[in-house]
């Protein structure tokens, strides 16, 4: 069995004036064709590769079966799903709803989760540091 993309790693980078954000190279390089930007847990935005993405529909979708608030939870992420360009320098366009839902301002943390890359405000990242204790090496 093939396995899927992996993201690894913590990168510090800028919204530039436009609302881009460079991805830095070690990540990119799983986005040869447009990736998928949504809402996610503890208030960070979560960066799919396309097969990663229907995984994440998939269970979302199970959830919901049956259960009307799950329904109304998928339909409320649905609506905010961002398919996202990346350009030959790298840049990703974060469009307004999906900056306001993290709390991005200027500087955003850029996380690779495994599965996913995350993109975290500043403090939110440190809230959540608080929150867990940190880094259990």
């Amino acid at each position: 069995m093939a396995l899927g993309a992996r993201f690894f790693g913590r990168y510090e980078h800028a919204l530039d004036a436009k609302g881009r954000l460079i991805l830095p190279a070690k990540l990119r390089g799983h986005f040869d064709r447009p990736g998928f930007l949504t809402p996610h847990l503890e208030g960070c935005l979560a960066l799919w590769t396309e097969a990663e993405f229907e995984k994440e529909i998939e269970v979302r979708l199970s959830a919901a079966e049956g259960d009307p608030a799950a329904r109304n939870e998928v339909r409320e992420w649905s609506a905010a799903v961002f398919e996202a360009e990346i350009d030959r320098q790298g840049r990703m366009a974060v469009p307004p709803h999906l900056r306001a839902y993290a709390g991005l301002q200027q500087e955003v943390l850029v996380v690779g989760m495994i599965n996913r890359v995350e993109l975290w405000a500043p403090p939110a990242w440190e809230s959540k540091e608080l929150v867990s204790g940190g880094t259990r090496g």
